[in-house]
């Protein structure tokens, strides 16, 4: 019963931190982001919200995966640079849509890009299952790195 809790537990985690993202940019999404000049890969709107819920999904499973193993330094790494990538994670939101700074969004994107390749590489000494399911994430991320990078050049 604790293994499950602390599964749930995780999972609500993270997905509180997505959702948590989302309706404080909420409001840049539905104005200002709409008033910029995109490039035509940009996807329509209503597939970002899907997307980052099933990555926030497998962000909470590495995590319970990970604080299911042993004790070790590598595990406390896991935790470490899995807490900055979500950080990460969550201020680019804020600095993209509330602060409309996409310039630095961009610097941060791809701070946030290089804290996901460390956390997979640490979870995958860890728990290979727990680094591979994090694939996705760091795919997305290299889109939303391109993404904001044109988005950046056309504004």
């Amino acid at each position: 019963m604790k293994r499950v809790i602390q599964f749930l537990c995780c999972i609500l985690l993270t997905m509180a931190i997505g959702g948590l993202s989302g309706f404080a940019t909420i409001a840049g999404v539905n104005g200002w982001y709409k008033t910029l000049q995109k490039p035509s890969f940009n996807p329509p709107n209503n597939i970002f919200g899907p997307v980052w819920s099933l990555l926030y999904l497998l962000m909470g499973i590495s995590l319970a995966l990970i604080l299911g193993q042993e004790k070790s330094e590598n595990r406390s790494r896991s935790f470490k640079v899995f807490g900055q990538q979500l950080a990460l994670n969550f201020f680019w939101s804020i600095i993209f849509f509330n602060l409309h700074a996409v310039g630095w969004a961009l610097i941060e994107i791809i701070l946030m890009w290089l804290a996901i390749l460390a956390m997979i590489i640490i979870f995958y000494r860890v728990n290979k299952p727990a680094a591979l399911l994090q694939i996705p994430y760091i795919c997305w991320v290299s889109f939303a790195t391109i993404l904001n990078a044109a988005i950046f050049h056309l504004n």
